[in-house]
């Protein structure tokens, strides 16, 4: 799921990079490149974890998954205030930055979705066995 999802993600964000840097200056290059980091960073933490509790007990996942999201969350928000109030606006383009990380959060999902169906899992459903066997069983 990894490479189906870092492929797209991946190019998406260097054409959006390159559009946004032909049509907005050479202060985009910093706002694409620093969107680029920041989602495949996040996008790649929420993979691992996801392969990392995939034996453990549903609740310790959801533990997991909740407490990952909260620190992704603050640690998103801290790096978001250093970079307003530490870069200035002539070198790091906004919209830029804001264009770009959309345009590569749709690739990344986009992405994983189309390897999560790929994938071809057989899925067990729960009334299946014993409906086999009491139509079996009653036809006898």
């Amino acid at each position: 799921m990894w490479r189906g999802a870092v492929i797209p993600a991946s190019v998406v964000g260097i054409l959006a990079t390159v559009g946004m840097t032909l049509a907005r200056g050479t202060s985009s290059i910093l706002g694409g490149v620093l969107a680029e980091f920041i989602v495949l960073i996040f996008f790649g933490i929420h993979l691992a974890i996801s392969k990392y509790s995939r034996k453990l007990d549903p609740m310790m996942t959801m533990v997991l998954v909740l407490i990952s999201y909260f620190a992704k969350l603050v640690i998103l928000g801290v790096f978001l205030l250093v970079v307003v109030n530490a870069v200035p606006e002539k070198n790091l383009d906004r919209t830029t930055f804001g264009v770009v990380a959309v345009a590569i959060t749709f690739a990344w999902l986009a992405g994983e979705v189309r390897a999560f169906l790929k994938l071809r899992l057989h899925l067990p459903l729960p009334g299946d066995a014993s409906h086999n066997q009491s139509s079996t069983e009653g036809g006898q």
